[in-house]
C-alpha cells in the first residue's frame, strides 16, 4: 500500500501473485479430506482439497462467491437442485450463500477460489 498524494488514502499497489502446479502442494489422505490455503491476494483466497474416495463435505454456504475447479479425479456437486459431476479442468461458480455439498466419486484434488473484496495481499 501507498498514500495517495491527493487524499493520503491508503491505495493499492498492483501487484502479480502466482502459484505454480497447484495440484502438487497437496496430497490426498486415506479417508479423509485435507484443506490447505495456498495464495492470499488482492480480493481472493485459494485454498486446496484432497478427498479420498467417497469423502464428503456436507452441505454448507459460503460468506462470498466462489469458484470450485477439478484438478484430479471426479467430483459430485450437488447445489441449485442440480448434480453435476466435475472432471479435471471442469469449473463452477457458486453464488456467495447459495448452499451446496461436495462428494468424491474417487481420489481427488480441488482448487477453491474464494472471491473476497475484503482480501488484501499480504504485506511485503
Amino acid at each position: 500500500m501507498t498514500l495517495s498524494d491527493d487524499t493520503n488514502l491508503e491505495v493499492p499497489v498492483p501487484i502479480m501473485t502466482d502459484v505454480q502446479d497447484i495440484a502438487s502442494m497437496i496430497q490426498i489422505n486415506e479417508q479423509a479430506t485435507v484443506s490447505r490455503t495456498v495464495m492470499h491476494c488482492e480480493g481472493m483466497r485459494l485454498v486446496l482439497f484432497s478427498f479420498d474416495k467417497d469423502e464428503i463435505l456436507s452441505e454448507h454456504t459460503a460468506a462470498m462467491p466462489v469458484i470450485l475447479q477439478t484438478l484430479e479425479g471426479a467430483l459430485e456437486i450437488v447445489a441449485d437442485g442440480r448434480t453435476v459431476i466435475l472432471r479435471p479442468g471442469d469449473v463452477i461458480h457458486f453464488g456467495t450463500r447459495l448452499p451446496h455439498a461436495v462428494r468424491a466419486l474417487e481420489p481427488s484434488k480441488m482448487a477453491l477460489f474464494m472471491l473476497d473484496s475484503r482480501e488484501r495481499a499480504p504485506k511485503k
